[in-house]
This record gives C-alpha cells, sequence and structure tokens, in this order.
C-alpha cells in the first residue's frame, strides 16, 4: 500500500502484457482521481477503487475486476469457512480463492495460544459494505482459525454529514500484557472515492472472549469498540497508520502513527507535502489527544512506526524522501524522535539515523520480481546497561542501476545510546541474495532484553532470485549483529502465482513477534496452496482447475 506512481506499469508486467506500454493519461478515464490516486494511496485503495469502477481500470485489470464484480456471494455469507480441511496449512478460512497480505500479528505476551492476524483480505470485495480488513483469530498458537472476519465501519464526522465508511486496508494489530483485549487498526474510506469523501484513520478493540464466540464476518458484535482517532480534512488523505500499545506510568494506551497527505492533483507527483503525526488513546478508546505533528520541516515523508519502550517512553520513526518531489534520484533519511518523559506526549528534537542514498525507491522494484516494493524501517527498544538501546532496522539496495533497479537488496540493523543523538552501523544483517519487509521486536514479555529480525529472501533462489522465503534471526543487543539466520519455510514461494493479482502486489510489509524471550511469531502471504477460483460458491466454479493463489500463513520458531 506504498504510494506509487509506477501502478499502471506494475499492472502491465505483473499481468503479462509487458509490449503494451499505457500512460496514465491513457489507462484512465476524465472521471478517475487517477493522479493522485495512482501517484501515492496505498494500494488497496487503488485496487478498492477499480473494484468499484472496474472500466476505469487499466487493461488487463480491467477485465479480471469487471468479471469478479460479476460474481456474487450467496447470501447471508459470512467470510468463516473454518471446517474446510483445505485450510489447514494456512492462516485464514478462505475457500473462494482470493488474495489475502500485508500480514501484522498479535500475540499474547504471557499466553501465545492467543493469536491475532490481520491482513488486506480481498473476499472484502463480496462484503456488502465494502470493508476490505481482515482479521483471523486462533486459541492453539496459530495452528488453526478459531475465528475470522472484516473489521466493520466506522462513523466519520470532521466532514460533514457524518457516514459510515468501512475498512480499506493497512492492517495492525496488537495483544498487550494481560491479554485481557486485543486491538486492531485500518484505514477508513469510500472505496467509490476515496479522495473525494472523508477518510481516516480508525482503531477497533475486542478481547479474546468475543473473538472467540462471536459470528465472525463483518458483524459488529466482534468489535464492540470502534472509534476513527484520526480523520482527515478536506483535500488530505490519511495513509499508512502503525499502533503499539503499552503502558505509561502505570497506565495502559494506545499509540497510533500515520501520514497525513496534502493532495494536489496538479502537482507533478500528486500532492504538496506530508506530515507524520500521532494520537494516543486511553485503552478503551474513549478519549484521544489531537493529532501531534511528528515530522517537522520535511516535505516527503513515509512509513512511520511507534513502539513504547520499557521505560514507558513512545519511540517514534520516520522517513523523510529526498528527491521524489523533484523527480530525482532518491535517498531516504531515517528519522527519530522521543517523547521527553513517559505519557507526556512531549517530543524531543528530530535526530538522523542514517541518510540511505540506496534506498529501494517509489516507483522502483528488484531486479527479479515485479511487485511494489520500496526501503522501510521499523524500530524496537531493550533495556541495555541502565538506559534504553533504540534499534532500527531496513532494507537497502547493494547495487542501485539506473536509479530505478534494485540488486541484491540487503537488511540493514543502527542502534542508539542516547535517545537517537549518535547511532552505530549500519550493520548488514543479511547474507546475500535479495531481502526485503524487514520487521522487528523485542520480547513482548518485558522480561528479557532479547530482539529478533525477521524479513523475506529470495537468497535460496540462487538461479532466478525470484522466488521468495522468510528468514528470521536473533540479534546480539551487545553488538547489534546477526546471531545465524534461520529459514522459516520448507521451499520457496513463486510470488507471482494468483490468479487475480499475480507479480502486482503481495502487500508492503509483514510482522513477526517474540515473546516468553525466544518464541518468535511471523505473518507473512505465500501462493502454496492451490484451490478452484469461487471454488467456494459451488457450481460450477467447484469443478474448475485448482490454482496456486496468495494466502496468508503463520510461522512460529524458536530463536537463541
Amino acid at each position: 500500500m506504498i504510494r506509487r506512481r509506477w501502478f499502471v506499469r506494475a499492472v502491465v508486467v505483473a499481468l503479462g502484457a509487458a509490449a503494451l506500454t499505457i500512460s496514465v493519461a491513457q489507462a484512465v478515464s476524465d472521471e478517475e482521481p487517477s493522479k493522485v490516486l495512482l501517484d501515492h494511496l496505498s494500494q488497496s485503495v487503488v485496487l478498492n477503487y477499480f473494484a468499484n469502477h472496474p472500466d476505469q481500470a487499466p487493461p488487463p485489470l480491467d477485465k479480471r475486476l469487471a468479471g469478479l464484480r460479476q460474481q456474487h456471494a450467496p447470501q447471508g455469507r459470512h467470510v468463516n469457512s473454518c471446517t474446510d480441511r483445505a485450510n489447514k496449512d494456512v492462516f485464514n478460512c478462505d475457500d473462494i480463492g482470493l488474495p489475502q497480505n500485508e500480514e501484522s500479528v498479535g500475540t499474547c505476551p504471557t499466553n501465545d495460544n492467543l493469536v491475532l492476524e490481520g491482513t488486506n483480505d480481498y473476499r472484502g470485495l463480496f462484503d456488502p459494505a465494502g470493508n476490505t480488513t481482515g482479521w483471523h483469530w486462533s486459541t492453539d498458537s496459530g495452528h488453526s482459525v478459531r475465528n475470522e472476519g472484516l473489521l466493520p465501519p466506522v462513523t466519520l464526522a470532521k466532514v460533514p454529514p457524518s457516514h459510515d465508511v468501512p475498512s480499506g486496508g493497512d492492517p495492525v494489530d496488537f495483544i498487550p500484557r494481560g491479554c485481557d483485549s486485543v486491538y486492531a487498526a485500518s484505514l477508513a474510506y469510500n472505496p467509490e472515492d476515496p479522495l473525494g469523501d472523508a477518510n481516516g484513520v480508525a482503531v477497533y478493540k475486542s478481547t479474546p472472549a468475543i473473538l472467540s464466540s462471536c459470528p465472525g464476518g463483518s458483524d459488529p458484535a466482534c468489535w464492540p469498540v470502534r472509534r476513527p482517532i484520526a480523520e482527515a480534512d478536506e483535500g488530505h488523505f490519511l495513509d499508512k497508520e502503525w499502533m503499539f500499545v503499552g503502558v505509561q506510568n502505570g497506565v495502559r494506551y494506545v499509540w497510533v502513527t500515520y501520514t497525513d497527505f496534502a493532495n494536489d492533483e496538479n502537482a507533478p507527483v500528486g500532492f504538496t507535502g506530508a506530515q507524520i503525526k500521532a494520537v494516543r488513546c486511553d485503552e478503551n478508546l474513549v478519549t484521544c489527544t489531537e493529532p501531534i505533528p511528528i515530522s517537522t520541516t520535511d516535505a516527503d515523508v513515509q512509513f512511520s512506526d511507534v513502539t513504547i519502550g520499557q521505560d514507558g517512553r513512545a519511540y517514534i520513526t520516520w522517513s523523510q524522501i529526498v528527491g521524489e518531489l523533484e523527480q530525482t534520484d532518491q535517498t531516504f533519511i531515517h528519522k527519530i524522535r522521543v517523547e521527553t518523559a513517559p505519557g507526556s506526549g512531549v517530543f524531543g528534537p528530530e535526530h538522523v539515523i542514517h541518510a540511505e542514498t540506496r534506498a529501494i525507491p517509489f516507483g522502483g522494484f528488484l531486479h527479479g520480481d515485479d511487485f511494489r516494493i520500496a526501503t522501510m524501517q521499523k524500530n524496537d527498544v531493550v533495556p541495555f546497561q541502565g538506559h534504553q538501546r533504540i534499534f532500527d532496522v531496513w532494507d537497502a539496495c547493494r547495487v542501485r542501476v539506473i536509479g530505478s533497479i534494485c540488486e541484491e537488496p540487503q537488511i540493514k540493523l543502527s542502534y542508539s545510546d542516547d535517545d537517537g543523538a549518535t547511532w552505530v552501523g549500519p550493520i548488514v544483517l543479511s547474507d546475500g541474495g535479495d531481502n526485503y519487509f524487514p520487521t522487528i521486536s523485542a520480547d513482548r514479555t518485558g522480561t528479557t532484553d532479547n530482539l529478533a529480525v525477521g524479513w523475506f529472501s529470495n537468497a535460496y533462489d540462487v538461479m532466478f532470485h525470484s522466488a521468495q522465503d522468510v528468514v528470521a534471526t536473533s540479534i546480539d543487543v551487545r553488538t547489534g549483529r546477526a546471531r545465524g539466520i534461520k529459514r522459516l519455510t520448507q521451499s520457496p514461494n513463486e510470488p507471482e502465482a494468483d490468479p487475480l493479482l499475480g507479480g502486482l502486489f503481495i502487500g508492503d510489509y509483514i510482522e513477526g513477534v517474540l515473546v516468553q524471550g525466544n518464541r518468535y511469531r511471523l505473518g507473512y502471504n505465500a501462493n502454496y496452496r492451490k484451490v478452484p477460483l469461487f471454488g467456494g460458491f459451488g457450481e460450477p466454479f467447484d469443478t474448475l482447475t485448482p490454482l496456486n493463489q496468495q494466502d496468508n500463513y503463520i510461522a512460529l520458531t524458536g530463536l537463541n
């Protein structure tokens, strides 16, 4: 769900029409808000819009989406078919073969039988309300799905008239210590008119007992507490939220960060500015702060991340993008601000983590794959020798050719002992091949200083550098170095093997969570399973050839 001016190109390449060149102006009608959407909105937003307006989608995606919209789910159907044994290896109950991607994972730190995973779930295209943010709930450590569904709509009121808008992707899921509650976050917008209608960031709260017994699907009873924690001003779009739930001064709070884009169809890249903002809510989502500006003078920013350290302070990182607005080679300058005191909502000065001159740029691509990708950094914090040591990880090209072709990206890590003023590194964690989508997690129990990092890697495909696996490593917090890379998948995945998306989109991130010192759970997507497309709808689809298609999975491993 990265903002991307190469969307039309990616659709053409991924769907096998590389010989056909389509410019933005050619690919859309006068009515489609093409420029802004194609340049910087989350990919789920764009696909949602095209699903509602297939006549405005570029070929051949237009035909696939038009055909998709002609299918109708059985009356009263929920996104809940967990009795199908075909689903026993995947972490969803999909019997119609539509994609799930962009996995976020929450695990109870003290009882990791409780697992919640969020996805972009394209079965939501059949949801009457238009919700597309999926949730998948397990009570047996992720071995099976107890219940699942879609996050329901929330009511937006800032831009009148007030009305309900559905969940629209960018999932974030979290289970805090105590495990009495579970949280989810999502974008919220009108899929038929994302820019012309109200939009915001929504947060949801439920409990393990409710998720285990509620009807599933998009039934609001599954998420009884829900609200927009931020709503866009007119002409703005809120994108790429992240969430952390933790304790500050003995009180549990919910922190959410996001990017606020000021849209302008006449601007070369579709927007004139962007700002990272943060909101803090009480644990019941009753009282939330006004948006707190985090980024300062940067005109182009994205990919915020928020963590609450064991010291009770909030740590927020993001990337300034230099060169995108000017349409030149891009440098990603990773930055950080740290809360001055636990729960104060006041942040110290902005510090630079690293200026990455070989970032995977917006509009770039891996040399062996066509899916959308850009450098994204993530942070976490562990106690170290009486202070908090901050760790930041990101992916970057080993070599970047002609500004956009990324060869053999690496996973890099830096750390700071003085609230981000100075940094050690970068230290390369990966060991050859193509590596991307890093995720980092400290021990969520708060009882150890253990730290884990996971990512996608194409290193095992030595011939084509195209097929992917997921790998993980524990980090020696004294040196910031990997203790050895562990392969979590038994065989490589072919990321282009999905009948709807092809190689267009596998999400923008995956997430891993470390609990109980060494138990590491990583959510990811792959195309291992074969099912007939729309087979769950019955005849004639259930007699069609089973096809590989995109599903969400969970890997569980022990790390030293």
